[in-house]
């Protein structure tokens, strides 16, 4: 499965896009990791990676702005800390 493919199926993600495949590899973790289950998450990990998917989340937090909620940041700094 391809990340596409993965987002293409979980369109309640991004909800508000129409075309969620256009969306970028950095939209498509973000969008996981702010509404997925751990079941997505998983299967988010299988496609990009724990490395790579780590390294975009790390990126993200490091910005000036950044979408996560204080709780989801750190529960995914632990996580990736302990596994990446």
């Amino acid at each position: 499965m391809t990340i596409k493919e993965f987002i293409k199926q979980r369109q309640y993600l991004v909800w508000d896009t129409k075309d969620p495949t256009l969306l970028s590899n950095e939209s498509i973790v973000e969008a996981c990791l702010n509404y997925g289950n751990f079941k997505d998450f998983k299967n988010l990990l299988k496609i990009l990676g724990t490395a790579k998917t780590a390294s975009i989340f790390q990126k993200q937090i490091d910005q000036k702005r950044c979408n996560y909620s204080n709780k989801t940041k750190n529960y995914f700094k632990l996580y990736f800390k302990k596994h990446a």
